[in-house]
Protein backbone atom coordinates (compact mmCIF):
# COMPACT_ATOMS: atom_id res chain seq x y z
CA UNK A 1 0.00 0.00 0.00
CA UNK A 2 2.42 2.27 -1.02
CA UNK A 3 1.55 5.87 -0.93
CA UNK A 4 2.17 9.62 -2.27
CA UNK A 5 5.06 11.17 -0.60
CA UNK A 6 4.75 13.59 2.54
CA UNK A 7 8.25 14.81 2.10
CA UNK A 8 7.04 18.42 1.37
CA UNK A 9 3.56 18.28 3.16
CA UNK A 10 2.52 21.95 4.74
CA UNK A 11 0.98 23.32 7.79
CA UNK A 12 -1.52 24.66 4.45
CA UNK A 13 -1.84 21.01 3.67
CA UNK A 14 -2.52 19.48 6.87
CA UNK A 15 -5.60 22.22 7.60
CA UNK A 16 -7.01 21.08 3.77
CA UNK A 17 -5.91 17.65 5.44
CA UNK A 18 -8.44 17.88 8.69
CA UNK A 19 -11.30 19.51 6.99
CA UNK A 20 -11.08 16.98 3.52
CA UNK A 21 -12.03 14.46 6.87
CA UNK A 22 -14.09 16.52 8.83
CA UNK A 23 -11.70 15.99 12.60
CA UNK A 24 -13.19 17.08 15.10
CA UNK A 25 -10.02 16.12 17.69
CA UNK A 26 -6.38 16.08 17.36
CA UNK A 27 -4.18 13.30 19.73
CA UNK A 28 -0.73 15.55 20.04
CA UNK A 29 1.90 12.89 20.37
CA UNK A 30 5.36 13.24 21.70
CA UNK A 31 7.20 9.68 21.37
CA UNK A 32 9.16 9.38 24.93
CA UNK A 33 12.40 7.42 25.69
CA UNK A 34 10.55 3.57 25.51
CA UNK A 35 8.08 4.64 23.05
CA UNK A 36 5.33 5.23 24.62
CA UNK A 37 3.06 8.18 23.28
CA UNK A 38 2.69 10.91 25.11
CA UNK A 39 0.94 14.29 24.83
CA UNK A 40 -2.90 15.62 24.82
CA UNK A 41 -6.12 15.34 22.79
CA UNK A 42 -7.13 18.98 21.58
CA UNK A 43 -9.98 19.50 20.01
CA UNK A 44 -9.46 20.41 16.61
CA UNK A 45 -10.42 24.53 17.06
CA UNK A 46 -7.21 24.69 19.82
CA UNK A 47 -4.98 22.83 17.85
CA UNK A 48 -5.54 25.22 14.37
CA UNK A 49 -5.36 28.46 16.91
CA UNK A 50 -2.04 26.89 18.38
CA UNK A 51 -0.48 24.72 16.21
CA UNK A 52 1.54 23.31 19.05
CA UNK A 53 1.66 23.15 22.60
CA UNK A 54 3.50 22.56 26.01
CA UNK A 55 4.37 19.83 28.51
CA UNK A 56 7.04 19.80 31.23
CA UNK A 57 10.41 18.67 29.58
CA UNK A 58 10.99 15.79 31.79
CA UNK A 59 7.90 13.95 30.62
CA UNK A 60 9.53 12.40 27.43
CA UNK A 61 12.45 11.43 29.78
CA UNK A 62 11.12 9.31 32.22
CA UNK A 63 11.69 5.46 32.95
CA UNK A 64 9.13 2.55 31.51
CA UNK A 65 7.58 2.35 35.23
CA UNK A 66 7.33 6.38 35.21
CA UNK A 67 9.50 7.13 37.51
CA UNK A 68 12.53 9.95 37.60
CA UNK A 69 16.18 9.79 39.04
CA UNK A 70 15.98 11.54 42.40
CA UNK A 71 19.41 13.24 41.50
CA UNK A 72 22.69 13.25 39.48
CA UNK A 73 23.62 14.05 36.22
CA UNK A 74 20.42 13.92 35.13
CA UNK A 75 19.56 17.13 36.64
CA UNK A 76 22.39 18.60 34.58
CA UNK A 77 20.75 18.21 31.80
CA UNK A 78 16.82 18.53 32.96
CA UNK A 79 16.17 21.80 34.99
CA UNK A 80 14.80 20.37 38.52
CA UNK A 81 12.04 23.69 38.15
CA UNK A 82 10.63 21.60 35.46
CA UNK A 83 11.01 24.17 32.52
CA UNK A 84 8.03 23.14 30.03
CA UNK A 85 8.82 22.15 25.98
CA UNK A 86 7.26 24.12 23.08
CA UNK A 87 5.98 21.08 21.07
CA UNK A 88 5.77 21.60 16.89
CA UNK A 89 3.33 19.81 14.99
CA UNK A 90 5.08 17.97 11.69
CA UNK A 91 2.14 18.19 9.35
CA UNK A 92 4.19 14.82 7.69
CA UNK A 93 3.23 13.10 10.68
CA UNK A 94 -0.79 13.33 10.60
CA UNK A 95 -2.69 10.05 10.22
CA UNK A 96 -6.23 9.39 10.87
CA UNK A 97 -7.10 7.41 14.13
CA UNK A 98 -9.34 4.91 12.51
CA UNK A 99 -10.51 2.96 15.79
CA UNK A 100 -11.93 6.53 17.24
CA UNK A 101 -15.76 7.02 17.48
CA UNK A 102 -15.31 10.64 16.58
CA UNK A 103 -13.29 11.81 13.25
CA UNK A 104 -10.16 11.82 15.14
CA UNK A 105 -6.32 12.76 13.78
CA UNK A 106 -2.82 11.88 15.61
CA UNK A 107 0.05 14.11 14.96
CA UNK A 108 3.26 13.69 15.85
CA UNK A 109 5.15 16.36 17.08
CA UNK A 110 9.06 18.00 17.77
CA UNK A 111 10.03 19.40 21.10
CA UNK A 112 11.91 22.74 21.17
CA UNK A 113 12.80 24.94 24.23
CA UNK A 114 11.64 28.09 24.94
CA UNK A 115 14.59 29.83 22.94
CA UNK A 116 13.70 27.53 19.20
CA UNK A 117 16.65 24.75 20.04
CA UNK A 118 15.15 21.64 19.73
CA UNK A 119 14.82 19.25 22.70
CA UNK A 120 18.45 17.27 22.58
CA UNK A 121 17.16 14.32 24.57
CA UNK A 122 13.95 13.66 22.57
CA UNK A 123 13.88 10.49 20.95
CA UNK A 124 13.03 12.36 17.53
CA UNK A 125 15.59 14.71 18.03
CA UNK A 126 18.58 12.55 18.08
CA UNK A 127 17.41 10.64 15.06
CA UNK A 128 16.82 13.96 13.44
CA UNK A 129 20.49 15.13 14.76
CA UNK A 130 22.22 11.87 13.30
CA UNK A 131 20.14 12.49 9.80
CA UNK A 132 21.40 15.99 9.24
CA UNK A 133 25.18 14.63 10.20
CA UNK A 134 24.63 11.91 7.23
CA UNK A 135 22.98 14.89 5.05
CA UNK A 136 25.90 17.35 5.47
CA UNK A 137 28.14 14.55 3.59
CA UNK A 138 25.75 14.47 1.26
CA UNK A 139 24.32 11.01 2.01
CA UNK A 140 20.90 10.21 2.01
CA UNK A 141 20.21 6.88 4.54
CA UNK A 142 17.56 4.58 3.91
CA UNK A 143 15.84 1.91 6.17
CA UNK A 144 13.51 -0.72 6.14
CA UNK A 145 12.77 -2.34 9.27
CA UNK A 146 11.17 -5.88 9.69
CA UNK A 147 9.53 -5.90 12.90
CA UNK A 148 8.35 -9.52 15.32
CA UNK A 149 5.99 -9.28 18.08
CA UNK A 150 3.53 -11.96 19.72
CA UNK A 151 -0.02 -12.48 19.81
CA UNK A 152 -0.88 -13.46 23.52
CA UNK A 153 -3.56 -14.30 25.18
CA UNK A 154 -5.76 -11.53 27.71
CA UNK A 155 -3.27 -12.10 30.41
CA UNK A 156 -4.48 -9.52 33.65
CA UNK A 157 -2.29 -10.74 36.53
CA UNK A 158 1.79 -9.86 35.46
CA UNK A 159 1.93 -12.94 38.20
CA UNK A 160 1.00 -15.51 35.32
CA UNK A 161 3.20 -16.68 32.37
CA UNK A 162 1.81 -15.57 28.95
CA UNK A 163 0.42 -18.20 26.45
CA UNK A 164 -0.71 -18.06 22.70
CA UNK A 165 -4.19 -16.82 22.16
CA UNK A 166 -7.00 -19.06 20.59
CA UNK A 167 -7.42 -18.81 16.31
CA UNK A 168 -9.89 -19.07 14.60
CA UNK A 169 -10.22 -23.03 15.63
CA UNK A 170 -10.61 -22.60 19.35
CA UNK A 171 -7.39 -23.60 19.56
CA UNK A 172 -4.28 -21.83 20.97
CA UNK A 173 -1.00 -22.62 18.64
CA UNK A 174 1.43 -25.34 20.70
CA UNK A 175 4.74 -26.09 17.77
CA UNK A 176 6.55 -24.21 15.68
CA UNK A 177 4.59 -22.74 12.73
CA UNK A 178 7.26 -20.80 11.05
CA UNK A 179 6.18 -19.24 7.59
CA UNK A 180 3.03 -20.72 8.05
CA UNK A 181 0.20 -19.39 6.17
CA UNK A 182 -2.48 -21.60 7.78
CA UNK A 183 -1.32 -20.33 11.51
CA UNK A 184 -1.40 -16.68 9.78
CA UNK A 185 -4.86 -17.23 8.43
CA UNK A 186 -6.28 -18.61 12.14
CA UNK A 187 -6.10 -14.76 13.31
CA UNK A 188 -7.81 -13.29 9.87
CA UNK A 189 -10.30 -10.89 11.22
CA UNK A 190 -7.67 -9.52 14.01
CA UNK A 191 -5.34 -9.20 10.45
CA UNK A 192 -8.49 -7.75 8.22
CA UNK A 193 -8.92 -5.62 10.75
CA UNK A 194 -4.45 -4.33 11.25
CA UNK A 195 -4.47 -4.11 7.59
CA UNK A 196 -7.33 -1.95 7.34
CA UNK A 197 -6.32 0.44 9.99
CA UNK A 198 -2.83 0.73 7.69
CA UNK A 199 -4.77 1.33 4.93
CA UNK A 200 -6.56 4.20 6.48
CA UNK A 201 -3.40 5.52 8.66
CA UNK A 202 -1.45 5.56 4.70
CA UNK A 203 1.51 2.83 6.41
CA UNK A 204 3.35 1.67 4.16
CA UNK A 205 3.69 -2.00 5.40
CA UNK A 206 4.94 -4.61 3.11
CA UNK A 207 4.80 -8.39 3.87
CA UNK A 208 2.82 -10.14 7.10
CA UNK A 209 4.32 -13.46 8.29
CA UNK A 210 4.29 -16.30 10.76
CA UNK A 211 7.82 -16.17 12.61
CA UNK A 212 9.21 -19.00 14.66
CA UNK A 213 7.41 -18.80 18.02
CA UNK A 214 3.78 -20.13 19.12
CA UNK A 215 1.99 -16.68 17.78
CA UNK A 216 4.90 -15.10 16.54
CA UNK A 217 4.07 -12.94 13.92
CA UNK A 218 6.42 -10.57 11.52
CA UNK A 219 5.68 -7.32 9.77
CA UNK A 220 7.98 -5.68 7.09
CA UNK A 221 7.76 -2.30 5.90
CA UNK A 222 9.27 -0.41 2.99
CA UNK A 223 12.32 1.46 2.38
CA UNK A 224 11.89 4.86 3.22
CA UNK A 225 14.08 7.58 4.98
CA UNK A 226 14.88 7.04 8.37
CA UNK A 227 12.43 9.90 9.93
CA UNK A 228 9.82 8.71 8.17
CA UNK A 229 10.02 4.72 9.17
CA UNK A 230 10.44 5.26 12.83
CA UNK A 231 7.31 7.69 13.06
CA UNK A 232 5.48 4.57 11.06
CA UNK A 233 6.67 1.92 13.31
CA UNK A 234 5.63 3.94 15.95
CA UNK A 235 2.15 4.31 14.55
CA UNK A 236 2.29 0.45 14.02
CA UNK A 237 3.00 -0.71 17.67
CA UNK A 238 0.07 1.50 18.35
CA UNK A 239 -2.35 0.23 16.23
CA UNK A 240 -1.81 -3.34 16.51
CA UNK A 241 -2.09 -3.28 20.14
CA UNK A 242 -5.43 -1.51 20.01
CA UNK A 243 -6.47 -3.87 17.23
CA UNK A 244 -5.56 -7.09 19.02
CA UNK A 245 -7.13 -6.01 22.52
CA UNK A 246 -10.45 -5.45 20.32
CA UNK A 247 -10.14 -9.05 19.16
CA UNK A 248 -9.69 -10.24 22.57
CA UNK A 249 -6.02 -10.91 22.97
CA UNK A 250 -2.89 -8.56 23.50
CA UNK A 251 0.07 -7.44 20.98
CA UNK A 252 3.23 -7.05 22.59
CA UNK A 253 6.85 -5.94 21.45
CA UNK A 254 8.42 -7.35 24.47
CA UNK A 255 11.94 -8.76 23.35
CA UNK A 256 11.05 -11.94 24.72
CA UNK A 257 7.86 -12.29 26.61
CA UNK A 258 7.38 -16.37 26.47
CA UNK A 259 10.02 -18.82 27.95
CA UNK A 260 11.09 -21.19 25.94
CA UNK A 261 10.15 -19.47 22.65
CA UNK A 262 12.57 -17.53 20.44
CA UNK A 263 12.67 -13.44 20.78
CA UNK A 264 11.53 -11.17 19.16
CA UNK A 265 13.65 -8.24 16.81
CA UNK A 266 13.47 -5.27 14.98
CA UNK A 267 16.08 -6.50 12.34
CA UNK A 268 17.00 -2.97 10.25
CA UNK A 269 18.49 -3.16 6.35
CA UNK A 270 20.16 0.09 5.87
CA UNK A 271 22.15 1.64 3.14
CA UNK A 272 22.86 5.23 1.98
CA UNK A 273 21.98 6.92 -1.18
CA UNK A 274 24.71 10.15 -2.67
CA UNK A 275 21.94 13.03 -2.42
CA UNK A 276 23.01 13.95 -6.18
CA UNK A 277 23.21 11.06 -8.09
CA UNK A 278 20.96 8.72 -6.32
CA UNK A 279 23.27 6.04 -6.46
CA UNK A 280 23.95 3.46 -3.79
CA UNK A 281 27.03 4.67 -1.92
CA UNK A 282 27.65 0.99 -1.05
CA UNK A 283 28.64 -0.39 -4.59
CA UNK A 284 31.40 0.55 -7.12
CA UNK A 285 30.33 1.19 -10.21
CA UNK A 286 31.14 -2.29 -11.69
CA UNK A 287 28.67 -3.64 -8.82
CA UNK A 288 31.07 -4.75 -6.53
CA UNK A 289 30.78 -3.41 -2.84
CA UNK A 290 32.37 -0.40 -2.52
CA UNK A 291 34.57 0.69 0.71
CA UNK A 292 31.71 2.59 1.99
CA UNK A 293 30.22 -0.27 2.46
CA UNK A 294 32.98 -2.32 4.53
CA UNK A 295 33.86 0.30 6.38
CA UNK A 296 29.58 1.22 7.70
CA UNK A 297 30.12 -2.84 8.57
CA UNK A 298 33.23 -2.13 10.58
CA UNK A 299 31.61 0.61 12.45
CA UNK A 300 28.76 -1.60 13.25
CA UNK A 301 31.65 -3.85 14.49
CA UNK A 302 32.96 -1.49 16.87
CA UNK A 303 30.18 0.45 18.21
CA UNK A 304 27.20 -2.10 18.41
CA UNK A 305 28.46 -3.19 21.83
CA UNK A 306 28.81 -0.11 23.18
CA UNK A 307 24.83 0.55 21.71
CA UNK A 308 23.61 -2.37 23.35
CA UNK A 309 21.48 -0.25 25.79
CA UNK A 310 20.12 1.65 22.93
CA UNK A 311 19.02 -1.64 21.18
CA UNK A 312 18.57 -3.98 24.41
CA UNK A 313 16.87 -1.38 26.60
CA UNK A 314 15.58 -3.41 29.22
CA UNK A 315 16.53 -6.57 31.42
CA UNK A 316 14.53 -8.73 29.48
CA UNK A 317 15.92 -7.95 26.24
CA UNK A 318 18.74 -9.94 27.37
CA UNK A 319 17.60 -13.23 27.50
CA UNK A 320 16.56 -12.94 23.71
CA UNK A 321 20.25 -12.71 22.67
CA UNK A 322 21.05 -16.46 23.67
CA UNK A 323 23.18 -19.51 21.17
CA UNK A 324 20.97 -21.04 19.11
CA UNK A 325 18.14 -18.64 19.63
CA UNK A 326 17.41 -16.92 16.25
CA UNK A 327 19.12 -13.99 17.58
CA UNK A 328 22.79 -12.95 17.24
CA UNK A 329 25.36 -13.34 20.18
CA UNK A 330 28.28 -11.63 18.51
CA UNK A 331 28.76 -9.42 15.64
CA UNK A 332 30.52 -11.06 13.07
CA UNK A 333 29.35 -10.63 9.21
CA UNK A 334 28.30 -12.50 6.56
CA UNK A 335 26.55 -12.73 2.89
CA UNK A 336 22.97 -14.02 3.61
CA UNK A 337 23.96 -15.84 6.96
CA UNK A 338 21.36 -15.29 9.61
CA UNK A 339 23.85 -16.85 12.36
CA UNK A 340 26.01 -13.41 12.51
CA UNK A 341 24.48 -9.90 14.32
CA UNK A 342 25.52 -8.00 10.89
CA UNK A 343 23.88 -9.59 7.35
CA UNK A 344 24.58 -8.57 3.83
CA UNK A 345 21.60 -10.09 2.02
CA UNK A 346 21.97 -11.45 -1.55
CA UNK A 347 20.95 -8.21 -4.03
CA UNK A 348 21.81 -6.80 -6.90
CA UNK A 349 24.31 -3.68 -6.50
CA UNK A 350 21.65 -0.57 -6.45
CA UNK A 351 20.04 -2.47 -3.71
CA UNK A 352 23.01 -3.35 -1.91
CA UNK A 353 22.33 -3.04 2.00
CA UNK A 354 23.35 -4.28 5.31
CA UNK A 355 20.96 -5.89 8.32
CA UNK A 356 21.16 -4.82 11.75
CA UNK A 357 19.94 -8.16 13.31
CA UNK A 358 20.91 -7.29 17.30
CA UNK A 359 17.95 -4.68 17.69
CA UNK A 360 15.36 -5.92 19.86
CA UNK A 361 11.29 -5.35 18.91
CA UNK A 362 11.50 -3.53 22.25
CA UNK A 363 13.35 -0.25 21.12
CA UNK A 364 12.61 2.43 20.63
CA UNK A 365 12.59 2.99 17.05
CA UNK A 366 14.01 6.73 17.05
CA UNK A 367 16.29 5.28 19.30
CA UNK A 368 17.32 2.24 17.55
CA UNK A 369 18.12 4.24 13.89
CA UNK A 370 19.80 6.83 15.39
CA UNK A 371 22.08 4.34 17.25
CA UNK A 372 22.83 1.92 14.11
CA UNK A 373 23.03 5.09 11.58
CA UNK A 374 25.96 6.37 14.25
CA UNK A 375 27.37 3.27 14.41
CA UNK A 376 28.04 3.05 10.51
CA UNK A 377 28.76 7.00 10.21
CA UNK A 378 31.57 5.98 12.45
CA UNK A 379 32.53 3.42 10.10
CA UNK A 380 32.80 5.35 6.97
CA UNK A 381 33.92 8.57 8.62
CA UNK A 382 36.60 6.84 10.50
CA UNK A 383 37.26 3.95 7.81
CA UNK A 384 37.00 1.32 10.07
CA UNK A 385 37.66 -1.59 8.29
CA UNK A 386 35.85 -4.79 9.91
CA UNK A 387 36.75 -8.60 9.97
CA UNK A 388 37.04 -10.96 7.70
CA UNK A 389 33.59 -12.15 6.35
CA UNK A 390 31.87 -15.55 8.82
CA UNK A 391 30.93 -18.11 6.35
CA UNK A 392 30.05 -20.26 9.00
CA UNK A 393 28.12 -20.97 11.68
CA UNK A 394 28.58 -17.69 13.84
CA UNK A 395 27.03 -18.87 17.11
CA UNK A 396 30.10 -21.44 17.30
CA UNK A 397 31.85 -18.61 18.02
CA UNK A 398 32.13 -16.55 21.31
CA UNK A 399 29.77 -13.69 22.88
CA UNK A 400 30.94 -10.52 21.77
CA UNK A 401 27.84 -8.58 23.12
CA UNK A 402 27.13 -7.60 26.43
CA UNK A 403 25.11 -9.66 28.50
CA UNK A 404 22.79 -7.49 30.77
CA UNK A 405 21.29 -4.21 30.99
CA UNK A 406 24.14 -2.87 33.73
CA UNK A 407 27.14 -3.95 31.82
CA UNK A 408 25.83 -2.24 28.37
CA UNK A 409 25.07 0.64 30.17
CA UNK A 410 28.77 0.80 31.33
CA UNK A 411 29.84 0.47 27.89
CA UNK A 412 27.39 2.85 26.43
CA UNK A 413 28.96 5.70 29.35
CA UNK A 414 32.62 4.74 28.17
CA UNK A 415 32.04 5.79 24.35
CA UNK A 416 33.02 8.75 23.90
CA UNK A 417 32.78 9.08 20.61
CA UNK A 418 29.32 7.95 20.34
CA UNK A 419 27.92 10.87 22.34
CA UNK A 420 29.62 13.22 19.75
CA UNK A 421 27.31 11.96 17.30
CA UNK A 422 23.85 11.10 19.52
CA UNK A 423 24.47 13.80 21.56
CA UNK A 424 26.09 14.02 25.10
CA UNK A 425 22.84 14.99 26.91
CA UNK A 426 20.55 12.39 25.23
CA UNK A 427 23.70 9.99 26.38
CA UNK A 428 22.92 10.83 30.03
CA UNK A 429 19.72 11.85 30.11
CA UNK A 430 19.07 8.06 28.53
CA UNK A 431 21.55 6.20 30.36
CA UNK A 432 20.11 7.53 34.40
CA UNK A 433 16.90 6.61 33.24
CA UNK A 434 17.65 2.83 32.46
CA UNK A 435 19.86 3.04 35.98
CA UNK A 436 16.33 3.91 37.95
CA UNK A 437 14.91 1.04 35.69
CA UNK A 438 17.39 -1.49 36.41
CA UNK A 439 17.39 -0.38 39.93
CA UNK A 440 13.86 -1.23 40.16
CA UNK A 441 13.93 -4.66 38.72
CA UNK A 442 16.50 -5.49 41.06
CA UNK A 443 14.10 -4.98 43.98
CA UNK A 444 11.71 -7.95 42.10
CA UNK A 445 12.60 -11.18 43.23
CA UNK A 446 11.51 -14.09 40.58
CA UNK A 447 10.22 -17.24 41.15
CA UNK A 448 13.45 -19.05 39.64
CA UNK A 449 14.92 -17.44 43.04
CA UNK A 450 12.21 -18.92 45.29
CA UNK A 451 12.19 -22.52 43.21
CA UNK A 452 15.63 -22.99 43.57
CA UNK A 453 17.02 -21.12 46.34
CA UNK A 454 14.39 -20.95 49.26
CA UNK A 455 15.67 -24.26 50.70
CA UNK A 456 19.00 -25.26 48.70
CA UNK A 457 21.35 -22.24 49.84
Amino acid sequence: MVTRSRSDFTFSDLTDWLNERRVTEIECLVPDLTGVARGKILPREKFTEDRGMRLPEAVVAMGVTGEFPEEGPYYDVISPMDHDMHLQPDPRTVRIVPWATDPTAQVVHDCYDKDGNMVPFAPRSVLRRVCDLYAAKGWNPVVAPELEFYLVARNTDPDIPLKPPKGRSGRAESSRQAYSIDAVNEFDPLFEDVYSYCQQMELNVDTLIHEIGAGQMEINFFHDHPLQLADEVFFFKRTVREAAMRHDMYATFMAKPIAGEPGSAMHIHQSITDAVTGKNIFSNPDGSPSQEFYWYIGGLQKYIPACMALFAPYVNSYRRLARYTAAPINIQWGTDNRTVGIRSPLATPAARRIENRVIGADANPYVALAATLACGYLGIVNRIQPTPECKGDAYLGDYQLPRSLGEALAMLRAATDLHEVLGESFVTVYTEVKEIEHAEFMKVISPWEREHLLLHV
